[in-house]
């Protein structure tokens, strides 16, 4: 439970990550709904990463390093800066 919960997160993160990132450029280039394309590169980034977990997952095992190469990370926790506070 505890995998499908962190993946869920990350997908999340991911799409917000991706849909943010585009709605810059489509306002710029216009012509496009802000959401359409917000939408588009959310859902795209998540396909990409669901195709390579189902390609891990063939063996019937997914590994928690398996996981974080999927998403394109080294399993290393990001660094708090100085002064943050959680």
């Amino acid at each position: 439970m505890k995998k499908a919960q962190d993946i869920a997160q990350r997908l999340l993160s991911l799409f917000m990550a991706n849909a943010l990132a585009i709605v810059t450029g489509s306002a710029i280039v216009g012509g496009i709904p802000v959401w359409k394309a917000a939408a588009l590169a959310g859902f795209t980034a998540i396909a990409q990463v669901a195709e390579k977990l189902a390609k891990a997952s063939v063996d019937g095992n997914l590994t928690v390093q398996e996981i974080s190469d999927a998403f394109g990370g080294n399993g290393k926790k990001i660094p708090q800066k100085k002064g943050s506070s959680k």
